[in-house]
This record gives structure tokens, C-alpha cells and sequence, in this order.
């Protein structure tokens, strides 16, 4: 049997997240079904995108992916699954599947699937589940939807910019730890600092600087901020023992700016 993920915005205080897992487990008893998050901020896909793309190829190949974020269906943001990369996700055309993919779709289709209930606001629940079940049965795209041959809603990612002695970046993603992900990859940096030494500029008007790249947190004493590559392979600023977000005032979207000596 698949494993069905899930990736939603409803949070673990109330009844939604139980209700979508007894949905997949009515249809299938035996359903590995994986929490990916529930903790997404209300209707923030940039989040949610980030989130899955840097774990869904962690997983074996044929896994579904159930995507709740902004999921109530929309004229402009209709409900689609997807395989792509081997793997299957499930979930509203809001842009976030083009967050998330970085290699065009083998197959899209606009589900057409018919509600179990005339309630419209809880898709995750009454749409998505019964796509995932579908396909965990063996069944194709074809059958619960009219293929598509790409997005109708595309959203880009600010890509970092970058010259012979600089490069441009910004903070994509703050986690629960405070850590400040950037967009700055280490191909990127190794390939414009060619061995030469730096300064990382970062905070408000970079007021903060760190001119080395290290490879664990406790490489730095406690409360001493850092610089390392994390194992998705992005710049990631952080405090060993502290919140780099809280204590430096690092924010989401500011620029970190990385600059080579001649």
C-alpha cells in the first residue's frame, strides 16, 4: 500500500486533521498515512512549498501527496493531482505545485470528482482524500480527472543574483528554531568565492557580519551566531543554543548580502 503525506494549515488543536485521516482510513484500512506538517501558517503556500519540496523525494517512489493549504476550490485555483518526479500530489492549482516542482509534470489532470457531501468548505477531507485513495487503489489520473498539459497558475521563487565579487540573496524560510534559511546555495558560493575570503552582511541595514562558514552548530560557543550549509544545500544563519530570527531581528524576505574580497 502508498504512503499517503500530509500537508496542511489546520493545525493540531482541533478536530480537522482527525477527520481527514479517518476519511483515508474508511476508504482504506490499512493506509500508511505520514504528517508531514499541519503547523503551514493559514493559507501561506510559500511555506507549505518549502516544507515539501525539501522532503518529498525522502520518500519512496509512488507516495502521495495530500496538500491542504488554501485548498477551497476557486474559479482561478481549481483542484488538480499531479504525478510528477515519480511521485503523486493532490491539492488546489494555487501556484504552490510550481513552488514545490522543479521539473515539469508527467501528468496534470482537473479532478472531477463527485463530492460524498454538498459541504464545499473541507476539500482536504471530501476531494483530496478520495483522489489519494484512488490512486493508493491502483487507479489512474484519468479516471478522476481531464489531463492538462501544465499549470494555469505559476508562481516564481526570487532566485539569488549574483557578479564576479558578490552575490544577493534573501531569507526564505525561518524554522522552528529560529535558523534563518536562505535562497544562497552552496554551488552558488563555491562557485563566485573561488577560495577568496567574505563578509556575510545580514540583518536591518547589516548591522550583523560573519565571514565564515562552518559545519555544525557547536562548532561556535553558545549564543554565537553562525553560518553553515544545511543538507538541503541552502545558507542557513543561525545562533547555536538560540533564535538567529529573535535575537539578530532577522525577518522573512530580508537581503543577505555576500561580498568577496578582490
Amino acid at each position: 500500500m502508498p504512503i499517503i503525506t500530509l500537508t496542511t494549515d489546520l493545525g493540531i488543536t482541533d478536530h480537522y486533521v482527525g477527520a481527514v485521516k479517518a476519511a483515508i482510513l474508511r476508504q482504506l484500512a490499512d493506509a500508511k498515512i505520514v504528517d508531514i506538517t499541519h503547523q503551514v501558517p493559514p493559507f501561506n503556500i510559500r511555506h507549505a512549498a518549502f516544507v515539501l519540496r525539501n522532503c518529498y523525494q525522502e520518500f519512496p517512489q509512488g507516495t502521495i501527496h495530500i496538500v491542504g493549504v488554501d485548498a477551497e476550490y476557486k474559479l482561478d485555483a481549481p483542484h488538480i493531482a499531479i504525478f510528477a518526479n515519480n511521485h503523486y500530489f493532490v491539492g488546489a492549482e494555487n501556484g504552490i505545485f510550481s513552488l514545490i516542482l522543479d521539473v515539469k509534470p508527467d501528468k496534470i489532470v482537473e479532478l472531477n470528482i463527485t463530492q460524498d457531501s454538498d459541504n464545499l468548505t473541507f476539500p482536504t477531507k471530501d476531494v483530496f482524500v478520495n483522489a489519494a485513495c484512488h490512486i493508493a487503489r491502483g487507479g489512474t489520473l484519468e479516471v478522476i480527472g481531464t489531463p492538462k498539459p501544465t499549470f494555469s497558475v505559476e508562481r516564481s521563487s526570487f532566485k539569488a543574483t549574483f557578479d564576479n565579487n558578490s552575490i544577493r540573496g534573501s531569507i526564505i524560510h525561518i524554522d522552528s528554531y529560529g535558523n534563518a534559511i536562505t535562497n544562497i546555495k552552496e554551488d552558488l558560493f563555491k562557485q563566485v568565492a573561488k577560495g577568496r575570503n567574505f563578509t556575510i552582511h545580514l540583518g536591518n541595514r547589516g548591522h550583523y557580519t560573519i565571514n565564515k562558514i562552518h559545519k555544525k552548530y557547536t562548532d561556535v560557543s553558545s549564543g554565537e551566531a553562525l553560518a553553515l550549509f544545511v543538507s538541503t544545500g541552502q545558507l542557513e544563519i543561525s545562533m547555536n543554543e538560540g533564535s538567529a530570527s529573535s535575537l539578530m531581528g532577522l525577518h522573512l524576505n530580508d537581503i543577505i548580502r555576500i561580498e568577496f574580497d578582490d
